[in-house]
C-alpha cells in the first residue's frame, strides 16, 4: 500500500493485516513463559482462551465503530454513550494502560540483557532501564524514522530469530520425542486452577492492540462483512502464532525450568543446542539479540502512540496544554514524550513485570468494559449504525462479562493501585475540563492523511510485514499465471 494512498479503500487483507500488526510485537518474547510456574503446560489452553476473549471484545469495538464513526476509539465511544466525564475516565484509563506498558519493556530489555550479562548488579540494571528509555525518548522527540529498506531490515531482525527458534525446536523435538513428551507432563495444571484468572490476565496482555478495529468504516470496503471477518481471522492468526511458539517452548524445556527463566526463548534455544557449546552460544545470541531489537522497537512504537493519545486528550481540553506542545524544529509532541518517559522509568524501577502487566490490563479492561457497554447504551437510544453487523446483543454482553472478569482477577494490590490512579484523574478532569477544544489540534489528529500514515506504519510491523510480503509475492505469481 503506498504511503500516500489516500484514495485507496482498505480490503479484507489490509484490515486483517492491520489486526495482526497491531497485536504482534515483542510480547511473545516477554510473555512466552507466563503461566509455566502456576499452570504448567495447561497454560497453553489459556493462550487460546485469551484469544477468544480478544475476538469478542474486538467485535465490540467494531460494533462501536459502526455506531460512532469517529476517530478516538474507546474515548469517543464512552463520550457518546455517557458524556464527557465518562470519555475522560476511559481516555485516562487508556493513557495509563499504555503508559504502564511503556514501563514493561525496559524491564524486559534488562532481563534479556542479563541473558548475556547474568551478573548485572541492581545499580547497573537501573542504569540500563534509564538509558533505554532516554534513548527512545530522544528518538521520538527528534522524530528519526527508518525508511523503506532500513525498516525492512529491522523487521527481518525481529522476525528471523523466531523463525530460527522454530526450526531449532522442531528439529530437537523430532530427534528427542520422548523427552519432549515428558516435558508436557502433567498435561493438567500441577497445582490446580486457583491461578487460572491471574495467569489469564498476564497472557491477555499479549493480545492488547486489537483496538485497530476502530478504524473509521469509511476507509474500509464493505465494512459490515470485512471488519468482523478480519478481526476473527487476524486474531486467530495471532493465536496460532502464540500457541505454536509456546508449544515448541514447552516441548524443548521443562515447565519447572521455564518458571524461573528470565529470557525464556533465548535460554530454550541455548539449551536445545547444549551438546555443542559454540552452536549453543550462537543460537542463544541470535534469539537474545532478536528479543532486544524487538523490545526496543515495541517500546518505540508505544511511545509514539502514548504521546499521540496525550496530545489528543489535550486537544479536547482534558489534559494540560503542555501535552500538546509541539517542538518548533522537530514537529513532535516533545513534552508528552518527556513526561511519559519519566513516569515509565520510575515505574520500571519500582514495579515487577507481573505487577506492571496486571495493572496495565486492569486499565485496558476498563476501556474494554466501557466500549462493550457503549454498544448497549447507544443502541438503546435508537441510533442507526453506519453498517450492520451480526451478533447484535450477545457480543457486547459477552464483552462486558469478559472485561469484568479480567478486572476481578487482578490482585488486591493491583486493584488498589489501579483505583488510586483512577481517582487521581478526577481532579485532573475538574481542573482541565473547560469544554473547549483546540480546533487546530483536533484537525491535525483526524485528517485522512494522518490516518493513512498510521495504517501504513501498522502494516509494516513484525508478523504483519511478513504477511504483506507474502500477499505481494502471491499477487506476482497470479499475474504471471494469468
Amino acid at each position: 500500500m503506498p504511503e500516500s494512498g489516500l484514495e485507496r479503500k482498505l480490503t479484507f487483507f489490509d484490515v486483517t493485516n492491520l489486526v495482526v500488526g497491531a497485536i504482534i510485537g515483542a510480547d511473545i518474547y516477554v510473555a512466552s513463559s507466563f503461566g509455566a510456574k502456576n499452570l504448567g503446560p495447561f497454560s497453553l489452553v489459556v493462550w487460546v482462551i485469551a484469544g477468544i476473549i480478544a475476538i469478542i471484545i474486538a467485535l465490540c469495538f467494531a460494533q462501536c465503530a459502526a455506531l460512532v464513526p469517529k476517530v478516538g476509539g474507546p474515548y469517543a465511544y464512552a463520550k457518546e454513550a455517557w458524556g464527557p466525564l465518562a470519555g475522560f475516565v476511559v481516555g485516562w484509563s487508556l493513557w495509563f494502560a499504555e503508559l504502564i506498558s511503556l514501563a514493561v519493556f525496559p524491564v524486559a530489555f534488562t532481563q534479556y540483557l542479563m541473558f548475556f550479562f547474568p551478573s548485572l548488579d541492581p545499580t547497573l540494571q537501573v542504569l540500563t532501564k534509564v538509558l533505554f528509555v532516554v534513548f527512545l525518548a530522544a528518538t521520538n522527540v527528534i522524530g528519526v524514522k527508518a525508511a523503506g529498506r532500513v525498516n525492512d531490515l529491522l523487521t527481518l531482525a525481529k522476525l528471523a530469530p523466531l523463525v530460527f527458534f522454530t526450526i531449532i525446536c522442531i528439529a530437537w523435538i523430532g530427534l528427542n520425542p520422548a523427552s519432549a513428551a515428558a516435558n508436557f507432563a502433567p498435561p493438567m495444571a500441577p497445582f490446580g486452577f486457583a491461578s487460572f484468572g491471574p495467569t489469564l490476565v498476564l497472557i491477555f496482555w499479549a493480545y492488547a492492540g486489537f483496538e485497530i478495529s476502530s478504524i473509521p468504516a469509511g476507509e474500509i470496503n464493505d465494512p459490515g462483512k470485512t471488519i468482523p471477518k478480519s478481526i476473527v481471522l487476524g486474531i486467530s492468526i495471532v493465536t496460532v502464532f502464540y500457541l505454536t511458539t509456546n508449544t515448541l517452548l514447552f516441548g524443548v524445556r521443562n515447565w519447572h525450568l521455564l518458571a524461573t527463566d528470565i529470557a525464556p526463548l533465548a535460554t530454550a534455544t541455548n539449551s536445545t543446542l547444549a551438546s555443542n557449546a559454540l552452536l549453543a552460544l550462537i543460537g542463544g545470541t541470535i534469539v537474545g539479540v532478536g528479543a532486544l531489537i524487538s523490545v526496543t522497537g515495541s517500546n518505540e512504537s508505544g511511545m509514539i502512540g502514548t504521546s499521540r493519545l496525550s496530545y489528543a486528550l489535550a486537544a479536547d481540553g482534558l489534559f494540560p496544554k503542555a501535552f500538546a506542545r509541539v517542538h518548533p524544529k522537530f514537529k513532535t509532541p516533545y513534552m508528552a514524550v518527556i513526561i511519559q518517559s519519566i513516569i515509565a522509568v520510575v515505574a520500571s524501577i519500582i514495579g515487577s513485570l507481573s505487577l506492571l502487566i496486571s495493572v496495565s490490563v486492569f486499565f485496558l479492561a476498563i476501556a474494554y468494559l466501557a466500549t462493550s457497554g457503549s454498544v448497549l447504551a447507544i443502541r438503546r437510544r435508537g441510533k442507526s449504525p453506519q453498517f450492520r453487523m451480526r451478533g447484535g446483543t450477545i457480543i457486547p454482553i459477552l464483552g462486558v462479562m469478559f472485561s469484568v472478569y479480567l478486572i476481578s482477577q487482578c490482585s488486591l494490590v493491583q486493584l488498589a493501585l489501579g483505583v488510586l490512579l483512577l481517582v487521581i484523574g478526577l481532579p485532573v478532569y475538574v481542573f482541565y475540563s473547560p469544554k473547549k477544544e483546540i480546533a487546530e489540534l483536533k484537525g491535525a489528529l483526524m485528517d485522512r492523511e494522518t490516518l493513512f500514515k498510521r495504517i501504513y506504519a501498522q502494516e509494516r510491523t513484525f508478523l504483519a510485514h511478513a504477511l504483506l510480503h507474502l500477499r505481494n509475492w502471491l499477487e506476482k505469481i497470479r499475474k504471471k499465471l494469468s
